[in-house]
């Protein structure tokens, strides 16, 4: 089998690694009102419980490189991804707040690790197939986020206790992790290499490319968790259809991941992003604008198809520079910072001034993805040759864009 068919291969096996990561996502924000209600917890507890997992993810993600130099790429990701799967089943065992926060610190820090690696391992497949892949394998994981939420509304409905059912999806999940890494490349290190710090700062390089990716997923975050409210309070609508603004936001931005590999081919990293800015601060400019829903909503959709691609090509921006493996992790701190901040900051602004105020602010950062999009200029990677296959071979010739993990890279989540 020649190496681009060795990629495809690990590819395909690679997009269910990335949709099971999002099935867990997925399965667990459908149980929150469920454990909200078992434990009894106001809505100010909860809040603060839900900053646990994006605290995790910031403290690990630095970490993760040393998982990987030890025990090799593909022994890596399946690790962290059957944990991570396992770890479902804490927080609906938790008795009370204080063992909920700390379920959740650790769901965080292992999501944040398994993503990290993820992500990773995907811009090696990207690399050895020589094209795009980075955003089809995140509208994988979208994917898989949306049918496992959907099941888990069945759940709910049906008013099935939450322990039992996230305990037997995380063991479903898990050996679903297993069967998919099977395949996947492997890349060490050079013996001669150094490991990794256990808390590296990212390099220079990684800071532009994170701050296009700070930009998408501010936007991200706030539309997903603030959509409804602005619908409901600002344009007026009803419940129903405020509840439609996540959706609308949800579908176009997996259609445009799905889809996004192509574009990103014809166009090129650099003008994929800048146009997505442009649609995504055209919807925002009609959701500021909106005193119905009748604007509102294709606002939110437009938001959802500009940012759609940004993380997938900051990632894939990040394993082409000098210093791969500290980068795609700085890129990744810097996007869940994001993700943290960002329901928090249009909180504040609302408070302060007015929701409206506070879609400008994002109309502002999605906009300011078309001149920050130069940062995913291509590069020539700096590297070493990977090791393929299952048994450490080296390939001729590669020089190796890697991963997050581990100062190698890897082969092989969506905010993840």
């Amino acid at each position: 089998m020649d190496g681009y068919q060795e990629a495809r291969r690990a590819r395909r096996r690679f997009g269910v690694v990335f949709a099971t990561h999002g099935a867990v996502t997925g399965t667990f924000v459908t149980r929150i009102p469920w454990i909200q209600e078992h434990l009894g917890l106001t809505a100010g507890e909860l809040g603060l419980a839900l900053v646990a997992p994006a605290i995790g993810a910031s403290l690990a993600m630095p970490m993760a490189g040393r998982v990987a130099h030890r025990y090799g790429s593909r022994a890596a990701v399946r690790a962290l991804m059957v944990l991570w799967c396992l770890v479902l089943a804490l927080p609906a065992l938790a008795p009370n707040l204080a063992a909920f926060w700390a379920a959740l610190l650790v769901y965080g820090a292992t999501s944040g690790m398994a993503s990290v690696q993820l992500n990773a391992q995907g811009v090696e497949v990207e690399r050895r197939m020589g094209r795009s892949v980075m955003s089809g394998l995140h509208g994988l994981w979208s994917a898989g986020g949306l049918l496992a939420s959907g099941l888990g509304v069945l759940a709910a409905h049906r008013n099935l206790d939450a322990r039992p059912q996230l305990a037997v999806t995380a063991l479903l999940l898990a050996a679903l992790a297993v069967v998919a890494c099977r395949g996947l490349f492997d890349v060490r290190p050079e013996p001669e290499e150094e490991a990794p710090p256990r808390f590296g700062l990212p390099p220079r390089a990684a800071l532009a490319i994170g701050a296009v990716g700070f930009c998408g997923v501010f936007a991200e975050g706030a539309s997903m968790d603030w959509g409804g409210v602005y619908l409901r309070d600002v344009a007026g609508a009803s419940q129903s259809v405020a509840a439609f603004a996540f959706t609308a936001f949800a579908a176009t931005m997996s259609a445009a991941r799905l889809a996004g590999d192509l574009v990103v081919r014809r166009l090129g990293p650099v003008r994929t992003v800048r146009a997505g800015g442009a649609v995504a601060a055209l919807g925002g400019v009609l959701v500021v604008a909106s005193s119905s829903p009748l604007l509102a909503v294709p606002g939110f959709a437009l938001i959802g198809t500009g940012v759609a691609v940004v993380v997938p090509l900051a990632f894939a921006a990040a394993g082409r520079t000098a210093e791969p493996s500290r980068a795609i992790a700085g890129v990744a701190t810097l996007t869940y910072t994001a993700g943290l901040l960002a329901p928090a900051v249009i909180g504040l602004v609302a408070q302060t001034s007015s929701l409206t105020a506070s879609f400008a602010l994002v109309t502002v950062l999605a906009a300011a993805l078309v001149p920050a999009s130069g940062a995913l200029r291509q590069r020539r990677p700096g590297g070493r040759t990977p090791v393929t296959g299952g048994q450490g071979d080296r390939a001729a010739g590669a020089s190796a864009p890697g991963g997050a993990a581990a100062g190698v890279s890897p082969a092989g989540p969506g905010g993840a």
